[in-house]
């Protein structure tokens, strides 16, 4: 019988918006149809005013387990390959380029692709029992794409180890070194997702937007030049509605009412 399943389920509630990945039978694997469907639907909250937020979940025992080998295989030809990777970029570009944070929620195994997807959000919440890899090097492949993410959460030292040995790091360890923010266990997992996403929404939008843009944007920069760009951005925010009505309450010690929720 065909599953008329999605590939991704998207929800919305209080201004969140989760994405699920819906093929929990193949761990959630990046098939050509899983990264288009993830891709379409971030395309679709970025028009969207009302989103505050991006959960990206899973489904089933996994939270991703990178790309679909037998995909790969069933396909052996190095243009089909780049075109594959470069989709797979695309989405990963489309995460830090949403104007709102996004944030994983992982439980199970991470790996490969899958550990690149968690790199590659803004915040990550991961249950006691999930453990990430970038373990393409254990099948003769070098995880060079994860490779990209990965290295702009974690030490290059710690990167390289991930990527050589393809040895799991458990979720206390990539705590401890930044690949996630916070760590439940897993039965408080979404309480502790829940937190977060709740002190974000409690913010000025207009401030949360501005701020996404702006920190990925001077990571590529010289460090004048980064200061330069924050100085104009701030100077922008300043002269937004909700800056001055955040300022005011500061000042007369009583909560904001946000103009632009």
């Amino acid at each position: 019988m065909q599953d008329d399943s999605p590939l991704v389920r998207r929800h919305d509630l209080d201004g969140v918006t989760t994405l699920t990945l819906n093929r929990p039978k193949h761990f959630n694997a990046l098939s050509e149809a899983m990264l288009a469907a993830l891709g379409g639907e971030l395309d679709r909250v970025v028009a969207d005013e009302d989103v505050r937020c991006v959960v990206i979940a899973a489904e089933g025992r996994a939270f991703c387990a990178g790309h679909d080998l037998k995909q790969m295989r069933a396909n052996p030809d190095e243009a089909y390959y780049q075109r594959l990777f470069a989709r797979c970029g695309a989405v990963m570009q489309a995460i830090v380029a949403l104007p709102v944070p996004v944030i994983a929620r992982v439980q199970g195994i991470a790996t490969a692709a899958g550990c690149q997807l968690v790199a590659s959000c803004d915040l990550a919440v991961a249950a006691r029992s999930a453990r990430f890899a970038v373990s393409g090097i254990n099948a003769g492949l070098f995880c060079s794409t994860p490779a990209v993410a990965l290295s702009r959460n974690v030490g290059c030292k710690r990167a390289m180890e991930m990527l050589f040995t393809g040895e799991f790091i458990d979720a206390d360890q990539a705590h401890d070194w930044g690949l996630v923010n916070r760590v439940a266990d897993d039965e408080a997992l979404d309480e502790a997702l829940g937190s977060l996403t709740a002190s974000i929404c409690t913010k000025s939008a207009v401030a949360v937007r501005t701020g996404k843009a702006m920190f990925h944007r001077q990571l590529a920069m010289p460090l004048d030049e980064a200061y330069a760009y924050a100085g104009e951005a701030m100077a922008r925010n300043m002269m937004a509605e909700d800056a001055g009505e955040g300022i005011d309450a500061f000042i007369e010690k009583r909560p904001p009412q946000w103009r632009h929720r």
